[in-house]
């Protein structure tokens, strides 16, 4: 389970990455290259503007016109002419002039147009639109006017309308793809007097983007390598409390149920741990308690089988001896059928006991509910049991607070739980004596007390008087089945009636019914 985790972890971990690296590089292929476009036509458009200004006041210091420099490197026409002259339109790389001043006015204009173009660091081209003429720096191949392709006279056009413009149609003039920017050149008037064009390849704006994308990509693979080695540790510390679990619920499975995850975490992992826990707790307890109605088991089969034995014993032996003609004499055959018919009845009595005892011990096992005064279920056991108490010459009182009080019963079974109790009261009471029924009121409830007058219960064993079996050694209760108190409780559970025992050896017991509404 723990590779296969952390395989997946990091699987998903590092598809995560890479996805996000794809969408980032993506958007800094668009943003970026259009961003470093951006400040390229901007850094381009502020040196154009920055030489168009040079030109202008080179222009105003005095300096020789461009159709004036044209005329002297042509050594035939004057500005005039070469503005109306078509066919003499030239470009001047160097100096080519045959006299002495035409020569100097040439050499000292392409060597300024060669000095600006080194500070500029792009090529630089000054047109003169109304002589026609295009002036390069030093060694560059000359260009007629009438050669400039359809876009780039369109610049042209359009810078000389006081524009700022840019285009790639001056390519096919130069070594490779670049781009132009036209800026016009000022007369002081303002009137546009020539134009500057700066080329710059865009191979140089391509390289610039290429380094950006260099240092992206070498910035992703890094994170990349990072991400794979913090997802493998984090699926590591991840996966450490799922072994844990593991461990444990493999324990629980064992049946360990002392094991516990040890893990205190805020979150859902901790809660999972939490409830493993608790399911540990739960289990353990579950475990004692199998264990203790284990125990129950063998000790109700022990006991039942006690108690089974000795009427069956005294019915087998009585038949034995009454089959054997062991027995002859008439009175005897009676006594002997007295004691059978006795011992099947107490038998009668403790199987139906055991039966109602398990019936009550069903929780599918619905009572028949129905609202009842509980006064008078109690003057009804009472008048049942004065019956049993009139041979002992018992009597029984009842005095009551309320005189009624209403609640959710089932009357027969109520009755069977009073009876239990009265009952025994009865048997352990000595003759001539008085049993008292007392009902009073309590809070909103009620409480009801049977007191007798028997040789009362010892401490020790009053934590057991309710359990099934469980009787105690008097002489008087030697027929008893040691199920009455019990079937007794069920019924008080059953009805939410908390049924406790007062009692002390030698002052009689009271046993006490709490109700409520």
């Amino acid at each position: 389970m723990k590779y296969k985790i952390t395989r997946k972890l990091v699987l998903y971990f590092t598809s995560v990455i890479l996805l996000f690296s794809l969408v980032v590089g993506g958007a800094f292929l668009l943003l970026f290259t259009r961003h470093t476009e951006e400040i390229y036509r901007a850094d381009m458009q502020e040196r154009a503007e920055a030489i168009a200004a040079g030109v202008a006041d080179y222009l105003e210091d005095g300096s020789p016109a461009l159709d004036e420099v044209a005329l002297t490197a042509n050594g035939t026409m004057n500005g005039n002419a070469i503005g109306k002259q078509t066919g003499n339109n030239a470009l001047f790389a160097q100096g080519g002039a045959t006299g002495t001043t035409g020569r100097n006015n040439v050499n000292g204009y392409n060597a300024y147009i060669t000095a600006i173009q080194d500070i500029a660091m792009g090529e630089v081209w000054i047109v003169d639109q109304s002589a026609e003429t295009i002036s390069v720096g030093t060694g560059k191949k000359e260009i007629t006017y009438a050669e400039l392709p359809s876009a780039a006279l369109a610049l042209v056009d359009e810078v000389f309308e006081g524009k700022v413009a840019f285009s790639e149609g001056f390519s096919p003039l130069l070594e490779d793809t670049s781009i132009t920017v036209g800026a016009p050149v000022l007369s002081s008037e303002g009137e546009v007097i020539a134009a500057v064009l700066l080329h710059d390849y865009i191979a140089n704006m391509r390289a610039a983007v290429r380094s950006g994308f260099s240092t992206l990509g070498i910035s992703l693979a890094l994170a990349l390598i990072a991400a794979v080695g913090i997802a493998v540790l984090l699926a590591k510390r991840f996966i450490q409390p799922l072994k844990r679990m593991e461990e444990t619920t493999q324990q629980l499975a064992d049946n360990h149920y002392e094991a516990h995850t040890g893990i205190i975490q805020n979150d859902e992992m901790g809660s999972l741990a939490a409830n493993i826990d608790i399911l540990a707790d739960k289990l353990a307890e579950a475990a004692q308690e199998s264990a203790k109605l284990d125990k129950m088991r063998k000790d109700f089969i022990t006991s039942i089988s006690h108690e089974l034995r000795t009427p069956v014993t005294v019915i087998r032996g009585s038949l034995e001896a009454l089959n054997d003609h062991v027995i002859e004499d008439p009175a005897k055959i009676d006594e002997y059928h007295q004691q059978m018919l006795t011992e099947s009845i107490h038998l009668e009595r403790m199987i139906n006991d055991l039966l109602e005892l398990s019936r009550l011990q069903n929780p599918d096992y619905q009572m028949e509910m129905s609202s009842l005064n509980f006064v008078d279920v109690v003057e009804n056991a009472i008048r049942s049991v004065r019956y049993i108490a009139r041979e002992k010459g018992i009597t029984l009182t009842f005095s009551k607070e309320p005189l009624s009080f209403m609640l959710m019963g089932d009357y027969t079974r109520l009755r069977q739980m009073l009876l239990a109790v009265m009952e025994n009261a009865v048997k352990f009471s000595a003759e001539k004596s008085e049993i008292r029924v007392t009902l009073t009121s309590l809070g909103e409830g009620c409480r009801l007390a049977v007191t007798d007058n028997g040789p009362g219960i010892p401490e020790k064993d009053q934590p057991y008087i309710f359990e099934k079996f469980f009787k105690s050694n008097e002489e008087s209760n030697k027929k008893g089945t040691g199920l009455g108190l019990a079937v007794a409780k069920q019924i008080a559970d059953r009805h939410g009636i908390v049924l406790s025992v007062e009692s002390a050896s030698g002052v009689g017991s009271t046993f006490l019914f709490d109700l409520n509404q």
